[in-house]
């Protein structure tokens, strides 16, 4: 008698592994990005590649009969700006977003961009050539509520915009001096630029527009002046150790001397 072995019947508890199910079950089982503590090298970039390029489909667009664009991104929690803008954008509107640096030609693509709102974000840095290209056209420019704290005539310079600059922890030093000449911003703008911390603290320069504080203070002169009172300060001290030296050098030729003279005396007394 022959055994045939037949096959165990479908059981249902077999799971449809297919492509697309397995897609959604690791939609549900995984958390979102910004919710993840740990995460892979691969996932980051995966989530800063969507953040850079999905930011811009979700931005609102509002086209003028002119055909001039309205684009508005704020508060997307954005960390980079947008790519893909049209050029035909006028008014664009990055404030209450994430954006901590501005890398260089970041809106050189814009050539008719008029209004620039960059408030309310956290930028520190300022590239050089960041506005690039928006020399001629922009007109207004929002950098108010961020951690700036320099002016940089690499970043800013050819700009004639005139331009909110308040509510950022600006320091006052001599660089900051040098660099307001360079700055082809609405003079009234400066006007805006209040001191947070500054080299010369004691002398009530905090608190203080920087326009104002240059007119009666020369910070590259105090900080020429602090320089060389160091140095001088600094050649004393040396001075003083070197005739220090010198003197403890004569007192201890002297003493020797004179123990030398004593010795010689009692070899001649001796010999007497």
């Amino acid at each position: 008698m022959s055994l045939t072995v037949k096959p165990p019947p479908p059981s249902s508890s077999v799971v449809d592994l297919s492509p697309r199910r397995m897609l959604l079950l690791l939609l549900l089982v995984l958390p979102p990005p910004n919710l993840m503590m740990t995460s892979s090298p691969f996932t980051v970039a995966l989530w800063r590649h969507g953040n850079r390029f999905s930011a811009n489909n979700i931005c609102q667009y509002l086209e003028k009969p002119d055909g001039g664009l309205t684009v508005r991104c704020s508060g997307l929690r954005l960390t980079q700006v947008p790519v893909g803008l049209s050029n035909l954008t006028i008014r664009l509107f990055l404030d209450k977003n994430l954006l901590s640096f501005l890398p260089t030609d970041s809106f050189s693509d814009l050539l008719l961009l008029n209004e620039l709102d960059l408030s309310h974000n956290q930028l520190s840095s300022l590239e050089a050539g960041c506005f690039r290209g928006l020399e001629s056209s922009l007109r207004f420019l929002d950098l108010s509520s961020n951690w700036l704290s320099a002016l940089d005539p690499a970043a800013l310079g050819g700009l004639r915009a005139a331009a909110n600059l308040t509510h950022n922890p600006w320091h006052c030093d001599c660089r900051m001096q040098l660099s307001m000449p360079q700055l082809d911003l609405d003079p009234s703008s400066l006007n805006e630029v209040v001191c947070q911390t500054s080299d010369l603290p004691n002398l009530g320069a905090v608190g203080m527009p920087l326009v104002l504080l240059v007119e009666d203070w020369d910070l590259c002169l105090s900080v020429r002046r602090t320089t060389d009172v160091v140095m001088l300060v600094t050649m004393f001290l040396w001075f003083s150790m070197v005739i220090s030296y010198l003197v403890c050098y004569i007192r201890q030729n002297q003493e020797d001397a004179r123990r030398h003279m004593e010795y010689l005396k009692s070899l001649q007394s001796h010999q007497v």
